[in-house]
């Protein structure tokens, strides 16, 4: 079968979700995934409810499952290579050639994290070096922290972490552009701005030792926070045409639906919010709004 109601690419939280709407809707959907969500190192999950503190891959795995279930769901391992509209939809294809059809897409393909060159920070990540302070927070809370991050969004992220703990550095990885005020502020709660060159991060299995500088200075860690850039997992702007906010992510209206009509997106690509929880509650909302729109159509 290669032509469906809906092909919804990413298969982890948001794209299950949606599909799960979809598929009691008896609606024909496709889901297609790569099988490398971005939190395949995470060895717990936090903040969502009924499932805290449960491996990433196990709440996702029972949610497959789930998803399964419904007979109008079917699955397809692979990464989409490109997208194009047809006369009668979209077509997607794969890296391996195969390609299928649709009425309307869901993008809930996730996005990829651009990790810093700095020794031992990809493999910390999502084990001690963390993205959310919500999904991960408590766990270290009151702990000799950190905050590899710089101007606006370092000082306010700081507020945030303060909250968990008063141990705190914030590590600008060079020449701050922190305002006068900001560092005056800063100091005056006894957050060590430190400016000094990251050299590597040493490590053991993935939980934070210290962080070494090419100063010389090492400090000794439990957690560190990074806010780092993000990009796409698929090439949507080129291939579809879908407009992108300020900061890389789809833009989506209040129904996720973006500038292309009939294509949708929700998760991880569409905010800087992301969490499981989130990612859920937007695939949900998100197969209930592309069924409504295809009743609307047929009826």
């Amino acid at each position: 079968m290669k032509n469906f109601d809906v092909i919804i690419i990413g298969g982890s939280y948001a794209g299950l979700s949606a599909g799960m709407s979809l598929g009691r809707s008896l609606r024909n959907t496709l889901i297609i995934d790569s099988g490398k969500p971005c939190n395949r190192q995470t060895p717990h999950s936090h903040n969502f409810i009924t499932h805290d503190g449960k491996a990433p891959k196990e709440i996702s795995d029972l949610a497959r499952e789930q998803v399964a279930a419904y007979d109008t769901v079917k699955f397809h391992e692979g990464f989409v290579a490109a997208l194009k509209k047809t006369d009668e939809g979209f077509e997607a294809e794969t890296s391996t050639g195969e390609k299928f059809y649709a009425k309307k897409l869901i993008l809930a393909s996730g996005v990829k994290d651009v990790m810093p060159e700095i020794p031992g920070f990809a493999e910390c990540w999502g084990i001690s070096v963390l993205h959310c302070p919500y999904c991960h927070g408590y766990e270290v809370k009151n702990e000799v922290t950190g905050i590899l991050s710089d101007g606006d969004m370092a000082y306010e992220f700081s507020k945030i972490v303060y909250n968990l703990t008063k141990d705190l550095f914030l590590f600008s990885n060079g020449q701050s552009e922190l305002s006068k005020d900001q560092r005056n502020k800063l100091a005056q709660n006894n957050i060590s701005l430190v400016e000094d060159e990251i050299e590597k991060i040493e490590h053991e299995n993935g939980y934070i030792r210290k962080i070494i500088f090419k100063s010389g200075k090492e400090i000794s860690l439990q957690a560190l926070y990074a806010k780092i850039p993000v990009e796409q997992n698929i090439n949507i702007s080129d291939d579809l045409g879908c407009e992108l906010t300020e900061h890389g992510f789809i833009k989506i209206d209040d129904m996720h639906k973006t500038n292309i009509p009939g294509v949708f997106a929700a998760g991880d690509n569409v905010t800087m919010m992301r969490s499981v929880a989130n990612a859920v509650a937007q695939g949900n909302f998100t197969g209930a709004i592309v069924n409504k729109e295809l009743a609307d159509e047929e009826f």
